[in-house]
């Protein structure tokens, strides 16, 4: 068997990239060799009779917008520790109806919800949260236990979790190390887990965080049966704003799911004939390259429907899906016929994943949000009063950052939920969308330290199975999780990342710890480390809604993408944290399998760890 899927020579045409990129793909799809080794026994409570593939199997028929969107409730804390608020949550397994004509579905939420209750928290004013597990010793999805099988103990007792706060600046020890899951009652722990009550310093900018399980190997199993939900930190400056508030700003996470006719939760466990290596050579069950359901999840409801009053709303937008894209607009739409008639209002964005822009963008064409980036929206329905309207989706299934039937043979999810604009509001709108939102300070270019070129590659595993992998200038093809660190900023440094995909699809590229500002694009062909300067005067410009603090940033097919990144405080924002942190594709299916690596931020003076491992 050859060591993988060749990556295109670095510096190539983007013409001749995307020639090699058909070939890869078909390389990887078309598999490669014999002797894949046998698989472990899988540990699993349900028995898996027949194949369950993605492309098999099909959601009962459901009829659309009969279900109101929920609202997810606001936690409270349980007491307090050193002078701070703490929060005790729950993760159990429960029932919950998903739709009114599916039976409950077994899911897994925090308190029992799905999504999990909102935790709202102060600018500057830290709280402590125990994550406590209270889930069933087997799991609730067939687990696939060749994913770093030589370090998870899948045949030991008890269900593993571990909650990321995404978007938290925050201690290391607190920010749910994939490799720091623990078991029931914290009865087993992992190798990098440090503590039971995580702190949430809380000094950074006012912004739309989540939190959401982060457990080797099975994260994307984790979020899937539902364990995600809402953080909202907040600054006494932006309630000061005069922004929609109270019952008109509404926290929504977009999901796909897919179920069964007794309502449970359908995830593949086996990889389509298309996609596996070599013509069956997969593990049963099998992690699948990328999972795209079937059915809109909005807050935990299927295909539904939201009331809302002639007037300015606040939407915070989380796409907290597994591997879908969305290319948002809201449009006309008549209910009787299905079809769309013309365009709705358009989304005024106001924030996005580090916090507020620093003025509003009116997005005129889509809002295009990868997996766990959040857009911080206004939309105004005065004049939309007693109208049907529709959030539409045009994003291909599998999204290489254009939309067009001929890329790809999987439909887009384009009903998303619809909105009831009432004939009338109960009250005087008196919100504002201000010109000015806040100061946001630039990173000079020139000011950075180090840049670093790093790829996105794909090559494939032992079973002939697509592996998608993060690489240096120095190894192209790509490093898996366990090689050793390669990117180590110190503390107080400022660096600039320049990320090129020479992959055949659109990734979400996520860093822990650190918000960083987009410098802008350019074809990965036309840029070489060694001999070009990074110029953002001569990049294509990021898009509006990449302005400001990002986390999470798109890298499309063939493409060189510059960000810049301050470790530690800067310009009075943010807070000096040291230690190790994950940088990682945020489609799930990757980042389970190997497309996350770790970044490790030095104390000044402190002496280079290359040599150490994961």
């Amino acid at each position: 068997m050859s060591d993988g899927i060749g990556l295109p020579e670095i510096g190539v045409s983007r013409r001749e990239f995307l020639v090699a990129a058909g070939v890869t793909g078909t390389s990887v799809l078309a598999g490669c060799s014999t002797g894949a080794p046998t698989a472990p026994a899988a540990t699993d409570r349900t028995e898996t009779t027949e194949r369950a593939t993605a492309t098999d199997h099909s959601t009962p028929s459901l009829d659309k917008w009969v279900d109101e969107v929920p609202r997810p409730g606001v936690i409270d804390p349980t007491g307090t520790k050193d002078g701070h608020p703490r929060y005790e949550v729950e993760m159990r397994e429960v029932e919950q109806k998903v739709h009114r004509d599916l039976p409950p579905t077994t899911i897994w939420g925090y308190d029992g919800q799905f999504p999990g209750p909102t935790i709202e928290a102060q600018q500057g004013e830290p709280i402590y949260v125990q994550w406590q597990n209270k889930l069933p010793d087997d799991h609730l999805l067939p687990e696939d236990p060749t994913i770093h099988s030589d370090f998870i103990p899948y045949d030991s007792p008890g269900t593993r979790a571990v909650t990321h706060l995404h978007g938290g600046n925050i201690e290391a020890a607190s920010d749910g190390d994939p490799q720091a899951w623990f078991t029931r009652d914290f009865q087993e722990t992992g190798p990098a887990f440090e503590k039971e009550d995580y702190y949430y310093v809380n000094d950074q900018p006012p912004a739309t965080l989540w939190y959401h399980d982060h457990s080797l190997g099975i994260t994307r199993l984790n979020v899937y049966a539902g364990l995600a939900g809402f953080y909202l930190l907040r600054s006494n400056h932006e309630q000061d704003l005069d922004l929609p508030e109270g019952e008109y700003e509404i926290p929504l996470v977009l999901q796909d799911r897919s179920f069964n006719e007794d309502g449970s939760l359908h995830y593949p466990t086996t990889v389509p004939d298309e996609q596996d290596g070599d013509g069956g050579s997969s593990p049963e069950p099998s992690l699948v390259p990328r999972f795209y359901g079937d059915t809109s999840v909005v807050n935990g409801k299927a295909w539904p429907r939201l009331s809302v009053e002639p007037r300015k709303y606040r939407f915070r937008i989380l796409n907290g899906a597994n591997s879908r894209f969305y290319n948002l607009k809201v449009l006309s739409y008549d209910e009787q016929s299905g079809e769309t008639d013309g365009e709705g209002p358009p989304f005024v964005q106001i924030g996005n994943d580090g916090g507020l822009l620093s003025e509003p963008v009116t997005v005129n064409d889509r809002l295009e949000i990868g997996s766990s980036q959040r857009a911080d929206v206004i939309v105004d329905f005065t004049e939309y009063a007693g109208e049907t309207l529709l959030l539409h989706n045009n994003a291909p299934a599998m999204y290489r950052g254009t939309v067009g039937a001929e890329q790809d043979d999987q439909e887009p999810l384009p009903e998303i939920m619809v909105f009831d604009v009432s004939d009338s509001a109960s009250e005087q709108d008196t919100s504002q969308i201000p010109s000015r939102l806040t100061e946001v300070p630039t990173i000079p270019v020139d000011s950075a330290d180090t840049e670093r070129y790093l790829t996105l590659a794909v090559q494939a595993d032992d079973y002939g199975r697509p592996l998608h992998l993060l690489g240096t200038e120095e190894q192209p093809a790509g490093l898996r999780l366990t090689d050793p660190v390669t990117e180590e900023p110190t503390l107080g440094d400022t660096e600039i990342w320049s990320l090129a995909n020479f992959t055949g699809m659109s990734h979400p590229i996520h860093l822990h710890l650190v918000h960083f500002q987009v410098l802008g694009r350019q074809s990965a062909g036309d840029y070489d480390p060694n001999e070009n300067d990074i110029d953002p005067a001569a990049l294509e410009t990021p898009e509006p809604y990449e302005f400001g603090w990002n986390d999470v940033v798109t890298v499309d097919p063939g493409e060189v993408v510059h960000v810049i990144a301050h470790f530690g405080e800067y310009e009075g924002l943010f807070n000096d944290q040291t230690g190790d942190y994950m940088w990682h594709c945020h489609m799930i299916e990757h980042e389970d399998h190997d497309m996350m690596r770790t970044f490790r931020v030095l104390e000044e003076g402190e002496t280079d760890g290359t040599e150490d491992q994961q």
